[in-house]
């Protein structure tokens, strides 16, 4: 009751802060509108039938991507299935408008009792999915209080959080207790929730949905039409989701590039949209030449870089290049890299910094089958692309070596939407 009582007052603490970053204008991020209420638990209530609805958590723009193919798995099991997809982002928001009819959206509520306990008696949720790690304390009491079951699903827990959590077990105990299942991506997962007091019976093994990945017929015409745009026979390389800090030495290592390679082009792609535009001056005042995507301009062979400044377009973008370079790996341990997964389903030889520790088996199982290469800087990350470029032996053997490596785990999106089929049907 203390802990509870604590952690009740530090939120109220860090609250104007989290919503000041949440609500912050920034260029090209989505508005929330009147929608800014559900994050206290004003929830709209839903116009159309809508019993027995099963709650799904997907944080961001990221967590909505992965989940989707799930979703229509689900849905394609039991049509009459109802959802409610809930993000706490606006970007996370327009992502799933995608999914259309397939789910109904509203806004996560912040971990207030009075919002948790709001949104639940107007939903009416039967049972609540997580995506990976994003676990609220008090959602996840109200829901136990409630009788709402609490599955994690595509779970992962990196030793460096497992460590943190030892140190505090409080913290740890306080959602242990109230988390019903664990649909855990790897064995080393698995049993870190086990170390630190999950039941064997509450794990379930399941392998990362993120390898039932798959570009689409539209996203691969869309590549090869940008690619045609870009130039087909001109070497491309990408730095997919740069975090700041990470683009001058990407802008470096191009630079090194093209003393080698004066006809390579860049494709740079900022983590966050509210960057686009400071990144873009970061190209200019380098004295690199770059058009942005959303200018529409035409790309010629002077361009130096092309800066994909738009959302949900990913796979496009990485289609479109010969090699790829995964950011959020170079800034040391802020960030620890971004997911791999995107790039080696197409066929694509993977560049990585070494930072990575949120996706360690992931790239260190790449790197061993040298699918991926570690670099440490701008110059080795150079060396590498310009080795690439002038092998393109290598640059295949190293996309196939990628595309094996996520085909022969691909599965757990069969596994998770049955367990998660089993969890209903027990509880609905």
């Amino acid at each position: 009751m203390l802990i509870r009582l604590t952690y009740r007052l530090l939120l109220i603490l860090v609250a104007p802060v989290f919503l000041i970053g949440l609500y912050k204008s920034k260029p090209n991020k989505p508005k929330f509108g009147q929608r800014w209420k559900e994050h206290f638990g004003i929830t709209p209530a839903i116009q159309k039938p809508f019993n027995n609805p099963i709650w799904v958590h997907a944080v961001s723009v990221g967590e909505v991507v992965a989940i989707t193919p799930l979703i229509k798995a689900l849905k394609q099991q039991t049509s009459s299935l109802n959802i409610i997809l809930t993000t706490t982002t606006s970007t996370g928001a327009d992502e799933a408008k995608k999914l259309g009819d397939l789910i109904e959206h509203r806004y996560m509520p912040l971990d207030f009792p009075f919002a948790i306990k709001s949104f639940i008696n107007r939903m009416q949720p039967k049972a609540l999915f997580i995506m990976e790690t994003e676990l609220w304390p008090n959602t996840l009491y109200y829901c136990q209080k409630m009788n709402i079951p609490v599955t994690v699903i595509n779970a992962r827990l990196s030793e460096r959080s497992a460590v943190r959590y030892k140190k505090f077990p409080f913290i740890f105990n306080l959602l242990l207790s109230n988390i019903n299942f664990v649909l855990a991506q790897t064995q080393q997962d698995a049993q870190r929730f086990i170390n630190l007091g999950l039941s064997k019976q509450q794990i379930q093994l399941t392998g990362s949905i993120k390898f039932d990945i798959k570009a689409t017929h539209a996203q691969l015409d869309a590549a090869r039409n940008l690619r045609s745009t870009l130039g087909n026979t001109r070497p491309i390389w990408i730095a997919a989701s740069t975090h700041k800090g990470e683009d001058e030495q990407i802008i470096a290592a191009h630079q090194q590039v093209l003393t080698n390679t004066p006809e390579a082009l860049l494709i740079i792609v900022p983590r966050h949209p509210e960057r686009f535009r400071s990144v873009e001056k970061l190209i200019t005042h380098s004295g690199l030449s770059v058009i942005s995507r959303s200018s529409e301009q035409p790309v010629t062979t002077h361009t130096q870089v092309y800066l994909g400044d738009s959302m949900g377009e990913m796979m496009t973008l990485l289609g479109a290049a010969d090699i790829c370079f995964i950011a959020g790996s170079l800034i040391g341990d802020k960030v620890g890299g971004h997911n791999l997964l995107e790039a080696a389903a197409l066929k694509k030889p993977i560049l990585n910094g070494p930072s990575y520790f949120n996706f360690k088996e992931i790239t260190e199982q790449l790197t061993a089958l040298g699918a991926c290469t570690i670099c440490q800087d701008a110059e080795e990350i150079a060396h590498t692309v310009k080795e690439l470029f002038e092998n393109k032996q290598m640059q295949e053997q190293q996309g196939q070596l990628a595309l094996d490596f996520v085909e022969n785990n691909q599965g757990a999106l069969n596994i998770t939407s049955k367990a998660i089929q089993n969890i209903i049907d027990d509880k609905l």
